[in-house]
């Protein structure tokens, strides 16, 4: 319930930050076409948090401007040479992710190449009719500087008042599982380079298919296949976000159908329905991704609007558009290098593992289980793909990853009230230790994560002051002494 409060402040300010942008943009230059932009890139840049910190605003303000230059090139390429602008835009973006390999100052670039390119696919083009060449050249360098100062601003008010909690780690916001524990070689590269090289392969195949069947449409094609496989966790993951996107993008239809209509001669009103259904996306994401894919999807759809085209002509060969994309996602992430989404929880489970023995060794430093929370946090990411299947497939099979991070995260509050109590209930490290050797055995991890939330729940009650069960107690009531 705390999450979707807290998406509430989070959408709160990310629509002012999307309004103030656009009421400075439209103060520069009143036309249709930096107004969409400014919309896209204030919610991009809000999601993306490239924001986090005074070095990542530096960081964007310096860099943002000379990638949008290049994005701006390879626009230009993709209209008037599409096969060359198409393959500086898949190794763009395959660059954006084999980057994140390099540590957190390269996981920023790389969220910093991949933004104006994801910009690219989603803002439809309206030619302005007011600026001259290099001004319209400029323009959108210029909107993307206001976004990033609007952004902030919220962003860093959001956390002074307090709405929002402090920036999490760049570790838990990239996306990218750690490495699987496996070998890698030449030929069995680590997880990030395979995700690069299935994103590519899913941007190549987008293309071609886009480029051939839907030439004046390919681009929701693209933009289908990037959005299931960013944030790659796996292919169970990327299957599982696949069926969301395709089931909130058909909402979206219908809801784009039912409003396209009352509202197709009055650009106040769609943009009054498009920032709505950012807000609700935002809001409504802590859900289900589901929900975030019905509102963007209902959004783009009215974009369409300001191009001139009838919305009702494109929607439906958008969601057969979207239906593809998902399919070519899904392909390359099975088929291409696949890294097992098991194989990413078994190894977050144990990195957690890792943190929470760390904070329970008396010889360290007396520290906060915030390393340990933000690694459960890490393994949570991957609970709504595994929940799905176990809703599915409970009685025929007696493995279930989801129960084990049931079992992580009912660990977090015992093992916090140890860890800043400082009184470590004695061999607690050693079960900890049992678990992480049990992660080489799926059949023994839900029972010795069970026995260490047990274990941890006896050395919390101590820490608490309260007698564990079957403790002896006095005539009082009290636990005997």
């Amino acid at each position: 319930m705390e999450s979707i409060w807290t998406s509430l402040r989070e959408a709160i300010l990310t629509l002012l930050a999307i309004i103030a942008t656009l009421l400075c943009v439209l103060a520069i230059d009143a036309e249709t076409g930096p107004a969409v932009l400014a919309v896209v890139l204030a919610l991009s840049l809000s999601r993306s948090q490239l924001d986090r910190d005074q070095k990542g605003r530096v960081e964007a303000a310096i860099v943002l401007p000379l990638i949008g230059l290049v994005a701006l090139g390879v626009g230009a390429l993709l209209k008037q040479v599409p096969v060359v602008g198409a393959l500086v835009f898949v190794a763009g973006m395959a660059l954006s992710i084999w980057l994140r390999r390099f540590g957190s100052a390269a996981r920023r670039a790389g969220s910093l190449i991949a933004l104006p390119f994801v910009v690219l696919l989603v803002t439809p083009h309206i030619p302005s009719q007011r600026l001259g060449t290099v001004m319209a050249l400029l323009m959108p360098i210029l909107v993307a500087l206001v976004a990033l100062v609007w952004v902030s601003a919220f962003h860093w008010l959001g956390r002074r008042i307090p709405w929002l909690p402090p920036f999490p780690s760049h570790a838990e916001t990239a996306g990218v599982p750690a490495a699987v524990p496996e070998r890698t070689s030449a030929l069995r590269p680590d997880a990030t380079t395979r995700m690069a090289l299935q994103m590519a392969a899913a941007l190549s195949a987008a293309f071609i298919v886009g480029f051939m069947v839907f030439p004046e449409r390919w681009s929701w094609v693209v933009l289908t296949a990037f959005i299931v496989n960013s944030g790659n966790r796996g292919r169970g993951d990327v299957a599982y976000k696949s069926v969301l996107r395709v089931l909130g993008a058909g909402a979206g239809t219908l809801a784009a159908l039912v409003l396209s209509d009352p509202f197709s001669s009055s650009d106040s009103a769609t943009v009054g329905f498009i920032l709505v259904a950012v807000f609700f996306g935002i809001w409504l994401r802590p859900l289900g991704y589901a929900w975030w894919a019905l509102f963007v999807t209902l959004a783009l759809a009215l974009l369409q609007h300001f191009t001139g085209m009838q919305t009702r002509l494109v929607l439906w060969p958008r969601l057969e558009e979207i239906l593809i994309g998902a399919v070519i996602g899904v392909a390359a992430a099975w088929f291409v290098l696949p890294v097992r989404s098991l194989d990413v929880m078994k190894r977050r489970i144990a990195d957690a593992l890792a943190a929470l023995s760390t904070a329970l060794d008396p010889a360290s430093t007396p520290g906060l289980p915030d390393d340990f929370e933000a690694a459960v946090a890490r393994v949570e990411q991957l609970a709504p793909a595994f929940r799905a299947w176990r809703r599915v497939s409970r009685r025929f099979d007696s493995i279930q990853p989801a129960d084990w991070v049931d079992s992580l995260a009912g660990c977090v509050d015992p093992a916090s009230a140890v860890i800043r109590g400082e009184r470590a209930a004695t061999g607690l490290r050693t079960e900890v230790g049992k678990a992480r050797r049990a992660m080489r055995e799926p059949a023994g991890i839900l029972p010795a994560l069970q026995a260490l939330r047990q274990r941890l729940e006896q050395a919390s009650q101590v820490v608490e002051g309260v007698p564990p069960v079957g403790a002896p107690r006095g005539r009082s009531g009290h636990a005997a002494s």
